[in-house]
């Protein structure tokens, strides 16, 4: 489902329960970010949400991974030069370890670190955020105050520890972090957005009162 966030901002909403695969986000500004592209063989709805956009995925100038599960990063591959691919180093050599030659991991032509990114007109904060993997990140966009959270929080809810290199101690801290920030567009991995200041603090209360206990 191709959803506009807001100006230059758009949201490919993965809404079929049936299958994992995580929700795509298309910065259209002076040059193309996709976020988080999803699973290869799940691709076509992202594909079919840039051309209702006039757009391809050849089109596409840069593609940014939260986090190296592959319902995140698998559709990296399908993209090709002049295209550049981005994730964390510490990520990146996670799931090289974990997955060996039985997964398939594009070169990324650089690396995410925490601090200010520019790409084009648009400048991101990445913030390392640990928890669900070791080299997870949020990416946070002052000029729309909109956070793009991965998995490390949800609507109502927050990433899973319980799968190699998660961390619950990582994972709370990292939301403390990122809850402190001024955000109108909560983007997360999976879930609905949520839009609105009042309703982004809303939730980040709920994460806390209810899911800390747990972490």
């Amino acid at each position: 489902m191709l959803v506009k966030v807001c100006d230059n901002l758009y949201a490919f909403v993965w809404d079929d329960y049936t299958q994992n695969n995580c929700n795509a986000f298309l910065i259209d500004s002076s040059r193309r970010i996709l976020i988080d592209p999803g699973h290869a063989h799940l691709f076509g709805h992202v594909q079919k949400g840039l051309e209702t956009l006039g757009l391809t995925p050849s089109m596409i100038d840069v593609v940014l991974v939260t986090h190296g599960h592959p319902d995140h990063l698998e559709s990296a591959l399908l993209f090709k030069d002049p295209t550049q691919f981005a994730m964390s180093l510490t990520d990146y050599h996670f799931i090289l370890e974990l997955a060996g030659s039985a997964y398939k991991l594009p070169e990324p032509d650089f690396f995410l670190r925490e601090g200010d990114l520019a790409i084009g007109d648009v400048t991101f904060e990445v913030i390392d955020t640990p928890g669900h993997t070791p080299g997870s990140v949020c990416l946070y966009w002052p000029a729309r105050r909109a956070l793009f959270s991965g998995d490390v929080v949800f609507p109502q809810g927050i990433g899973r520890t319980d799968l190699p290199g998660g961390s619950g101690p990582a994972l709370k801290e990292s939301i403390r972090r990122i809850m402190k920030l001024d955000a109108d567009y909560l983007l997360s991995g999976h879930g609905e957005i949520l839009a609105g200041r009042d309703e982004v603090a809303r939730n980040f209360r709920t994460v806390e009162d209810y899911w800390f206990k747990y972490l």
